[in-house]
């Protein structure tokens, strides 16, 4: 047998492989552990690993799959998990001090889904100060000297440094679809309540979401198929049949799709390479985008974000910040005091109009199959900016709860990549799937 470099393989291609016994998840293992040795002392993707623990969840992976016994959709492939979800068996810090050496008692749900489908835990990726804005050490793989974008950052610079073919990521702004721009991965935030968020460190109850890394389009779709299930635990979690989002992204289209593009008037922080990639992406598609100008009330929906999300970050700071106040970052610190500024009366007018921005999208995608836009302003930023990347091109979907996908479609001016981000309509994310397919293939025949 030829000797493949395994953590090149796709996540459905390692699955398919383990089932049928052409690969161990033993062997697809020890190649990530492998590259993880080679690139991490740089990259710093990793909060807590112990090679020894992964190896043992492959071996007896490989014993059940010899055995004959029932094997799962992820049976044998290591996933990465951000290191504000909860695990029974290695430690949950939080991207803090504060929480140096946690080690929770219970799996999250969405790691009971993990483990049921046969996935091997890898470790624990790194995420910025309790998953908000103060930066870690990840740097970007493509560049050491940019960022990886957050607040998911460990987790988007492993699945594209090829340390693990999927990753877990959460997004309460832009924290899924910025970094998966940034390193030129594919990320997924599905609708808000696909997938659940207990046993994961809340910032805000009415804006976090869970979400992943791949480095194929069926990859991300499969991981999210595995960890979408409902948990009556999580309150925005439904108790209805969720869409399949592996078959949205192995079907054709039945017309091509009806695209829109909304002219934000926040345009304008798109770096000039970005704003030139997109047009050009627009221009591929044949004439299946359609520009739309924004009112000001859907342009003022990234200020309603603001509102709720740092009138709810105080609110879950509580106990962390009256305990640990002067251990906090200046960022932390700053988004609490600011949650302290906003009334109840202006709390609950920002949910109303998050909830009338969910019923104007559910109307708008009669007429449209996916919206268009940036993931991010362009190339990763420097380190040095100190900042983990503008989110503003996430905001008002994040806010909607819509499903959004990054596709690695464009690089930039120094040869770093640019996403490039579609929009779905809520509980249609194998719709979503279906049109990226297609825009990728149609993308395709224009090289």
């Amino acid at each position: 047998m030829t000797k493949h470099d395994l953590s090149l393989f796709s996540a459905v291609q390692s699955a398919e492989g383990i089932r049928d016994g052409r690969i161990l998840s033993e062997a697809l293992v020890e190649d990530c552990l492998k590259r993880i040795e080679e690139t991490d002392s740089t990259i710093r993707a990793w909060a807590y690993l112990d090679a020894g623990v992964a190896l043992d969840q492959a071996r007896e992976l490989d014993r059940i799959r010899k055995a004959g016994r029932a094997t799962g959709p992820l049976h044998g492939v290591p996933v990465g998990l951000k290191d504000i979800v909860d695990t029974k068996d290695m430690p949950t810090q939080r991207g803090t001090p504060i929480f140096s050496g946690r080690q929770p008692e219970a799996d999250a749900r969405l790691v009971e889904c993990l483990r049921e489908a046969g996935a091997v835990i890898m470790g624990k990726t790194k995420t910025t100060e309790l998953a908000f804005m103060h930066p870690t050490e990840t740097t970007n793989p493509f560049d050491a000297t940019r960022t990886p974008g957050g607040s998911s950052s460990g987790s988007a610079a492993a699945v594209a440094a090829r340390h693990v073919p999927l990753a877990i990521g959460t997004q309460t702004g832009g924290s899924v679809i910025r970094p998966a721009s940034y390193c030129g991965a594919y990320g997924f935030k599905p609708t808000r309540g696909m997938i659940s968020r207990h046993g994961v460190f809340r910032t805000s109850v009415s804006l976090d979401h869970v979400g992943g890394f791949a480095n194929a389009l069926e990859d991300i779709a499969l991981l999210t198929n595995v960890v979408s299930r409902y948990d009556q635990r999580d309150p925005a979690s439904f108790a209805r049949p969720r869409a399949d989002m592996l078959s949205g992204a192995q079907a054709d289209v039945p017309v091509e799709p009806n695209i829109a593009w909304l002219d934000f008037p926040f345009n304008d922080r798109l770096d000039e390479d970005a704003l030139e990639g997109l047009n050009a992406v627009i221009e591929g598609l044949g004439g299946r985008v359609e520009r739309f100008s924004v009112s000001s009330q859907l342009a003022d929906l990234i200020t309603v974000h603001k509102t709720i999300y740092d009138y709810e970050i105080r609110q879950n700071m509580v106990e962390i910040s009256n305990a640990y106040w002067p251990e906090l970052s200046p960022e932390m610190q700053s988004a609490i005091t600011r949650g302290g500024d906003i009334s109840e009366a202006e709390y609950e007018d920002a949910l109303a109009v998050m909830a009338s921005a969910q019923g104007f999208f559910a109307e708008y995608f009669n007429e449209f199959d996916a919206i268009l836009a940036p993931a991010a302003t362009g190339e990763a930023v420097p380190l040095s900016a100190g900042h983990t990347g503008d989110s503003v091109f996430c905001l008002t979907w994040t806010l909607a709860g819509l499903p959004c996908l990054t596709l690695p479609l464009l690089v930039g001016q120094n040869d770093l990549p640019i996403g490039v981000q579609l929009i779905g309509a809520i509980e249609e994310d194998d719709r979503l799937f279906r049109t990226a397919a297609w825009v990728q293939r149609t993308l395709k025949t224009q090289e």
